[in-house]
């Protein structure tokens, strides 16, 4: 089912405009209007609080004023919050596995083969059009509320804002490298232990579908170590520093591991000696054995640290354990 969201869709209270009203303190004389208002109103994103600036919605003892201009201290601010669309996507009935859920963030436990956001060729059917669907206020937050992604074929763990301020924290934080981001992976190859991956990453020079080591690229970082050993493959716990394209996958292909089941980074390998059962699983497992197993996140309102888990899927369970039985059979 597709519903179309139109201004009229909305409800009635995130048509009406929240009227605020705060002091700039003494000690901000000399900033900016737009940085005292950013330090009065920290609920809303600087690019909105400048925009309402320009409109008129933001006001400095009655009277209009530019970002730049200077702030005496003592001034009263009024601000109309009036909420908008930041999100016209169409809103799809796609069920969603919810890991937790309060006013402020969902964590969705995304599976593998859905699309994050609509974009050329695939308009429908992804995670923003879900969110729509199961909260339509989503509508007032950019990218309905998704502040980080995951490839089509990751699954796990993704924190959604359900309104701004909490969008704007969170943004905050995966900016300042402050969310935890833990996955699990089956890299092909016996690892000895494990590793810090220091390499920037960039388009690849002559293949710009996919990412690459460049050393005009973007700094990324990834921590990861060894969970468990198996004949051929090793199942590998890794942390997310920064959050570039492709990170984990391009990472662990740079140092001779790519994942199991890479469609663009790796190429199918049997293990020599390798059962049926364990063949068939390698062959059959078509998307990156990588799953988003813990996030943990200061709470946009309060602070506290929320810790949400999710276990792997059921196909990444299936291939450890064909992975297992194939490094105990040949012990015997």
């Amino acid at each position: 089912m597709h519903e179309e969201i139109d201004d009229d869709d909305l409800p009635d209270t995130a048509q009406a405009a929240e009227s605020l009203r705060a002091i700039v303190p003494l000690g901000a004389a000399g900033r900016r209007f737009d940085q005292a208002l950013a330090e009065l109103f920290p609920d809303y994103s600087r690019s909105r609080l400048a925009e309402w600036i320009k409109s008129g919605d933001a006001l400095l003892d009655g009277a209009a004023r530019r970002p730049r201009d200077p702030v005496r201290g003592g001034e009263t601010v009024t601000l109309k919050a009036l909420p908008s669309i930041e999100t016209r996507a169409l809103a799809e009935n796609i069920p969603l596995t919810i890991a937790y859920a309060d006013a402020d963030v969902l964590v969705i436990d995304k599976p593998a083969g859905l699309v994050v956001h609509p974009g050329a060729g695939n308009p429908h059917g992804t995670l923003a059009n879900a969110l729509l669907h199961y909260d339509p206020k989503l509508v007032e937050v950019p990218r309905a509320g998704i502040v980080h992604r995951l490839d089509k074929d990751t699954s796990g763990l993704m924190v959604v804002a359900r309104n701004l301020r909490a969008h704007a924290s969170l943004v905050e934080q995966l900016s300042a490298r402050e969310v935890h981001r833990q996955y699990v992976a089956v890299a092909m190859g016996p690892m000895i232990a494990g590793g810090t991956v220091t390499a920037p990453i960039g388009r690849h020079p002559t293949d710009r579908v996919r990412m690459a080591v460049v050393k005009n690229g973007r700094d990324a970082i990834t921590y990861y170590r060894v969970r468990e050993r198996f004949r051929s493959h090793t199942l590998i716990e890794c942390r997310l520093e920064t959050g570039r394209t492709h990170q984990i996958r391009v990472h662990m292909a740079h140092v001779k591991h790519p994942l199991v089941g890479d469609p663009v980074y790796s190429r199918l390998a049997n293990p020599r000696g390798a059962s049926a059962e364990l063949t068939e699983m390698l062959r059959g497992f078509r998307r990156q054995a990588l799953h988003a197993e813990k996030l943990a996140f200061a709470h946009p309102a309060n602070g506290e640290t929320i810790t949400v888990e999710a276990d792997a899927p059921a196909d990444m369970q299936a291939l450890i354990a064909a992975l297992r039985a194939d490094s105990a059979m040949h012990k015997l």
